[in-house]
């Protein structure tokens, strides 16, 4: 009898993925509090100023380019929303600000595997995940230490601790002194993107954007007309607050806001 010829084995492409898989880090081998007292003393390090920040280190793909981050995420716990937007952005460079030790070390070690096991596509030039990094840092203090006057397009605040007891309000993200900062690091035409599933903190970063005045409501709608869909369905969906609140059939509250240009007097 005529000896069969042997064929190739086919390629088990959900093997693949679960060999990727074992490579990324596991959450739970990086336990941490949900929340962190930002008023503390974190031990952290930080540039003096903008300039002594060194970006081609955080971004090697890009070294020599001169780029900055244009995308913030303020405490991006997990790094979800940032995993989500950069192949969608391959050439924007977005960071995470995460104070939390453990945390931060989980999204820095889940960049670079996601960097050594993601296979190139279009239209990602300098290689899948290039474009995203994480500082351990503590946004309420150090923020203009970071990022250049004018340097960001999109600041992201998703799911911030609500510190309900109103003595601790003062420890909110959004404030008046905060919101200078922001508008300074945040360039004209640049926009604010907050979420909660807190109504009364919803309410309470609604009014305080809605009352500085270097900033504008400005509706999903109109956003999703420019274009930003996609970074909006990543805000709603791409968190571990979010999921959880979906989980849970919970509620959403989203309030995006415009840095206004302003005419100065001759």
């Amino acid at each position: 009898m005529p000896k069969r010829k042997r064929t190739s084995k086919p390629v088990d492409a959900s093997a693949a993925q679960r060999d990727d898989n074992k490579l990324l880090p596991q959450k739970r081998h990086y336990r941490q509090r949900a929340h962190a007292n930002p008023f503390s003393d974190h031990a952290l390090d930080y540039p003096a100023s903008p300039a002594q920040m060194d970006w081609d280190a955080h971004y090697p793909a890009f070294a020599g380019e001169g780029k900055t981050p244009e995308f913030a995420d303020v405490g991006c716990g997990f790094g979800g929303l940032l995993i989500a937007l950069a192949p969608l952005f391959p050439e924007t460079l977005m960071l995470g600000m995460e104070i939390r030790v453990q945390v931060s070390q989980y999204v820095h070690d889940r960049i670079v595997a996601l960097r050594a096991t993601s296979a190139p596509t279009e239209p990602a030039a300098h290689g899948p995940y290039q474009n995203v990094s994480i500082v351990r840092a503590n946004a309420m203090k150090f923020m203009p230490n970071y990022f250049p006057k004018h340097s960001l397009s999109s600041l992201f605040f998703l799911f911030p601790d609500p510190h309900f007891k109103a003595r601790k309000h003062k420890a909110r993200i959004i404030s008046p002194t905060l919101l200078a900062e922001y508008a300074y690091v945040l360039r004209p035409g640049g926009i604010v993107y907050t979420i909660t599933d807190v109504r009364d903190l919803h309410e309470w970063m609604k009014a305080h954007l809605e009352s500085f005045p270097l900033f504008e409501p400005v509706s999903e709608d109109a956003l999703r007309a420019e274009g930003k869909g996609p970074i909006l369905d990543a805000v709603y969906t791409s968190t571990e607050e979010g999921k959880k609140v979906e989980r849970n059939q919970g509620e959403k509250w989203l309030a995006c806001f415009r840095r206004i240009e302003v005419e100065r007097c001759n």
